[in-house]
């Protein structure tokens, strides 16, 4: 054991590390609730975390001030991380979800194509560590987290050839 600035460390007592996770804030809005006394203020953030190997989770929080909403959002995406099947650098087929209006299609793309998709379903694929793959959101909503929700619910499906 060495002694080093009055921390000891020991090679039986290293604990592998969790994964440090990259974040992205994909949304922040600002509520109004009209009150009796007045309007009051709260904010409400969506984040997307991602090791860019595989494992990408995507949460939403509410709070009193902006700094308070994305630690909540980012506490929610750590617990409904997802992992991803990737073949390739790519995903292995087709596939395609519906999340109330939103409707998005992902498929595989050829090795050096890049990602190919738009708003949230790029931050989703770059995070998650996808580097071809290509997107299209189906229905015309602008509503980005019913798009990313159909994005990650797409993911989920995802499956290999031994299952």
């Amino acid at each position: 054991m060495t002694e080093t600035n009055n921390t000891i460390k020991s090679p039986a007592l290293e604990i592998p590390a969790e994964p440090e996770f990259e974040q992205k804030v994909l949304d922040i809005a600002r509520v109004t609730r009209v009150t009796k006394g007045g309007k009051r203020f709260t904010f409400r953030a969506a984040i997307i975390i991602g090791n860019k190997n595989g494992k990408v989770g995507f949460g939403i929080g509410k709070g009193n001030d902006v700094a308070q909403s994305v630690e909540k959002a980012s506490k929610q995406a750590k617990k409904h991380l997802v992992s991803i099947v990737l073949k390739q650098n790519t995903i292995p087929h087709e596939v395609g979800a519906k999340i109330n209006s939103a409707v998005v299609f992902l498929k595989p793309a050829s090795k050096g194509s890049g990602v190919r998709a738009g708003g949230p379903m790029r931050v989703i694929a770059k995070l998650a560590g996808i580097e071809d793959i290509s997107g299209k959101i189906i229905s015309r909503t602008n509503n980005k987290i019913n798009i990313a929700k159909a994005t990650m619910a797409a993911l989920k499906k995802l499956k290999t050839q031994h299952q």
